[in-house]
């Protein structure tokens, strides 16, 4: 099989963290990255990063690209531009790297031939064009979630790139991808949302007025390290939670289940239960990290 991203030009949609971080790593290939971006400050920007060998506010700047990735945000993917869809090119592979899947394969298959939805389980919290960095794929989870009308050819060229920047390349159905990453990435979202809420309407309740500072000033790593998806980006937060409504609710309960849990052996003086339960957990934590 010709591996056409290495002999022909790629296309980036989107140059913050994942379209970023993309054409970092594939230029550092020496590969030929093309991106598209929606403002021009970005476009003099990505330059200097050399994010792309050219970038272009302009979707001319796909033309003869055999590979394009869509490093956009989730409503324009399930609302894309009529300027996008002319632009792209009728060959090439196009691809999403959006983090829910079912709704992303329902626009997009109907409109490109050689679509192939994926989601790379990499990021921090940093966005726009000054947050891609290098290698931020390598040894992470790149998910594709092919169907019936998947291009298996179309689907490989995706799959070697994946792991030529170092990622760990799976396949599993679209729904089930959802619901998997409602419970791993879109509900500690709302979680660590939740948590500092909680301390700051437990702190406001308490009778001495200085609880509220007392509270912020004694916040370490622990609840740093457990909110900090939760002060992330709001606006990617909702889109998540938008566009993978029923799964997201679904964690919502198995977490409110949890908790419940936890509550009742503390109003059951259960110290034994507890050690218990928080055994398992420190025994769970390995399983997914």
């Amino acid at each position: 099989m010709t591996t056409l991203w290495r002999e022909r030009p790629v296309g980036v949609v989107g140059l913050g963290l994942i379209g970023g971080s993309i054409g970092l790593d594939l230029m550092a290939l020496d590969v030929d990255v093309r991106g598209l971006v929606h403002r021009q400050a970005t476009v003099e920007r990505a330059r200097q990063r050399g994010l792309a060998r050219q970038v272009s506010t302009d979707p001319a700047v796909l033309t003869g690209c055999a590979l394009v990735l869509l490093a956009l945000p989730l409503d324009q993917l399930l609302a894309p531009s009529p300027e996008l869809l002319a632009a792209l090119p009728k060959q090439a592979v196009i691809a999403d790297l959006a983090s829910v899947k079912a709704p992303v394969l329902a626009a997009w298959e109907p409109l490109v031939p050689r679509f192939v939805a994926t989601h790379p389980m990499a990021g921090t919290a940093a966005a726009g064009v000054e947050a891609g960095q290098p290698n931020l794929f390598r040894g992470r989870p790149w998910v594709a979630t092919p169907t019936l009308h998947t291009d298996p050819e179309a689907m490989a060229q995706i799959r070697d790139l994946a792991r030529d920047l170092g990622a760990r390349w799976l396949e599993c159905d679209a729904q089930d991808h959802d619901r998997a990453v409602a419970l791993i990435s879109h509900l500690p979202v709302l979680v660590s949302a939740a948590l500092l809420r909680a301390a700051e309407q437990g702190a406001e309740a308490a009778p001495r007025a200085a609880m509220p500072q007392l509270v912020r000033a004694l916040a370490s790593s622990g609840f740093a390290d457990t909110t900090r998806v939760g002060g992330g980006n709001p606006e990617l937060g909702t889109l998540m939670a938008r566009s993978n409504r029923a799964a997201v609710v679904e964690a919502l309960g198995q977490y409110r289940q949890a908790l419940d849990g936890l509550e009742g052996l503390l109003e059951r003086h259960d110290w034994e239960g507890l050690a218990r339960e928080l055994e398992s957990c420190r025994a769970l934590r390995p399983e997914f990290l």
